[in-house]
């Protein structure tokens, strides 16, 4: 059994969101959805494991979006819901979000929100604690694992006493950290009883917006007003008058900080676990112990800094307010950058140790699995386009497939966000001359590329779409989505496939092409080049193969030989087109320019064999 099933009292070793998880079983809730995002993923799978054991609902749904409105739903059913995402998921979902904030809630809603400063993972660093004050809905954060299991409990009170939806912000620091995690007992799931058919808040027509608008500004005042939340928000009291206010991992970093200044003039220092609003009572106190000045130390933007900037203005504090002056705005903050901060703040001398020097390693550019079938459609994708001799642009979009950004392939001239690849492509495509071939994943497709296609097609844009389609959700851990045929759970669901909602759009050209079937795919995608040239409608690709990883884990299930490859050296001319244009990580240069290809990495695709012009690549005997 996880261990995040373990008995009431035991000390367990968990992940940031498999804590998150087990204080969503603490506290009561009974649906959880969410669509899969770098950090926030291990949420849902977790709480999908536990759903075997304990009646709660738990799936991954098409996109934020619907995520957030089914949880909107459950609440309004007095149902205990959770939605999750990572940060850009709260963009595909702000619409519902905004009308949320007016509305406020029937049974608990939180919104976790994975963030990730310094992008390790995304296309960008957004600070999800500005939705909170965007939208009239309070954040809350934790600063390590155990105060993550047990800050969805304060959650969910938090949200019922003000009847308001609540973010759990997290970050990647705080999701993907192994702590200990002491566990209370689980609950009973909260379920929904009946629709609370209040039409007053869900109905947002002028004539109730304008009066819940109103509403929503006076729930977060009073929220603010919240004097202290004990066990979570701390006063640690210095010796000196000056105070260090933090939040979230931030906490963990000035702690360490402190401890390594070794300084015997000590600041205040003063944890909030709720960044907004930022509570009258923090602020009033950091003002009480910080008559020499205060320091803000928080991640990315200043949402803190800039409310006890307000409240100090109020409150008429005089001293100096420092943030972003020498707290770093950009990428996440770690012991040293902390440590700088509060060496300037302390007026004290400090030597930023040595750190490890990188540039005797060997570079480990990102790349595509062996075998993966996104490799062998760009390289058709590049052979076609040589052929054709066109001006083409190669918007992309989110997912594995992002990687054709890279040498070899250099195929992604665009990469913005789930779907805009296609959105994108349209506008080039009738303000230019180029051909345009977009590329999109099949969970993306299904996210946010729907949308984009029919409005090609309506338009008669002539467009190429090439989608990518590994019948998995396999950036994230290999997810289902509603072309996989299953669930969560793993339960058999009807198959929605691309092709099938292609045709009921209205796609003409439309081809259905295995993705190490090379020689088809270059044909086809030579027939689409023309077709938009000459029709001036969009063209359709789908290019399937099941992800290699996921395959080459079901042959060693079933103990099948996977059939290897290996270099004929004396046929090999040492053209490197397996290696320079190619590029499958498992074909390596040898001395006198021959191919050489890695057994251990070789799943047996074969589509090196297809493509070399020698036939020097042969199956292992």
């Amino acid at each position: 059994m996880h261990s995040v099933l373990a008995s009431p009292g035991e000390k367990v070793l968990l992940l940031g969101n498999e804590a998150v998880a087990r204080g969503a079983l603490e506290t009561g809730v009974s649906f959880a959805v969410g669509y899969p995002g770098t950090p926030s993923t291990e949420i849902i799978e977790t709480l999908v494991t536990a759903s075997k054991y304990y009646d709660i609902y738990v799936e991954w749904f098409v996109n934020e979006k619907v995520a957030l409105e089914g949880a909107i739903g459950a609440s309004m059913c007095g149902a205990r819901s959770m939605a999750v995402m990572k940060h850009v998921g709260v963009n595909v979902a702000a619409d519902p979000l905004m009308s949320l904030g007016y509305s406020g809630v029937e049974g608990g809603l939180v919104i976790v929100t994975a963030d990730d400063p310094s992008a390790h993972s995304s296309q960008n660093e957004q600070d999800n604690r500005l939705y909170g004050l965007h939208s009239y809905i309070p954040v809350l954060e934790p600063c390590c694992p155990q105060e993550a299991k047990d800050i969805v409990s304060l959650a969910y009170s938090v949200s019922e006493k003000y009847s308001t939806a609540v973010f759990l912000r997290l970050t990647t620091r705080i999701s993907h950290v192994r702590g200990n995690v002491t566990l209370g007992e689980i609950c009973l799931p909260r379920k929904g009883k009946e629709f609370s058919r209040k039409y007053e808040r869900w109905v947002l027509l002028p004539v109730n917006s304008r009066r819940l608008h109103q509403e929503a500004i006076e729930r977060i005042d009073n929220i603010s007003k919240q004097s202290f939340f004990e066990g979570f928000d701390l006063i640690e009291v210095g010796n000196i008058d000056k105070v260090i206010l933090t939040s979230g991992v931030a906490y963990t970093y000035v702690k360490e900080a402190i401890k390594r200044l070794n300084v015997e003039k000590i600041p205040t220092i003063i944890k909030t676990i709720m960044p907004y609003p930022l509570s009258k009572y923090i602020a009033e106190q950091a003002f009480r112990y910080g008559k020499e000045g205060i320091l803000v130390v928080e991640e990315l933007e200043p949402v803190i800094e800039t409310q006890l900037k307000i409240y100090a203005d109020d409150l008429n504090y005089e001293s100096t307010i420092i943030g972003k002056k020498y707290v770093p705005r950009i990428l996440e903050l770690n012991v040293d950058k902390v440590s700088n901060c509060i060496a300037k703040f302390l007026n004290i001398k400090y030597k930023e140790p040595s750190t490890l020097t990188y540039e005797c390693l060997p570079p480990r550019p990102p790349t595509l699995c062996p075998g993966c079938g996104h490799r062998s459609t760009y390289y058709a994708i590049k052979i076609a386009s040589m052929k054709s001799k066109a001006d083409i642009v190669y918007p992309g979009d989110i997912g594995c497939y992002t990687l054709g950004y890279f040498p070899p392939l250099n195929l992604v001239d665009i990469s913005y966000a789930m779907g805009s690849g296609l959105g994108i492509g349209c506008g080039i495509a009738k303000s230019s001359d180029h051909v345009v071939i977009a590329t999109i994943g099949d969970s993306t497709f299904y996210h946010a590329g729907i949308p984009a296609l029919i409005n090609a097609v309506y338009n008669n844009i002539g467009i190429i779409l090439v989608v990518m389609d590994n019948m998995i959700t396999a950036m994230t851990g290999h997810q289902p989505h509603p072309g996989t045929g299953f669930n969560a759970k793993a339960t058999v669901r009807k198959r929605i496939l691309i092709e099938d909602i292609a045709k009921s759009v209205g796609v003409e050209f439309l081809e259905v092409i295995d993705a190490y079937n090379v020689s088809k795919l270059i044909e086809k995608i030579e027939e689409a080049i023309s077709y938009v040239q000459k029709e001036s409608k969009p063209a359709v690709i789908i290019a399937r193969k099941r992800c290699a990883l996921m395959d080459v884990r079901e042959k060693m299930k079933r103990k099948e030989r996977i059939k290897k490859y290996q270099v004929i050296e004396n046929k090999c001319i040492g053209c490197k087109i397996c290696i320079n244009m190619f590029g499958c990580p498992a074909i390596v240069e040898k001395e006198g320019n021959k191919a050489m290809i890695i057994e251990d990495l070789c799943v047996g695709c074969g589509v090196c064999s297809d493509i070399c012009p020698v036939k020097a690549i042969i199956p292992k005997s």
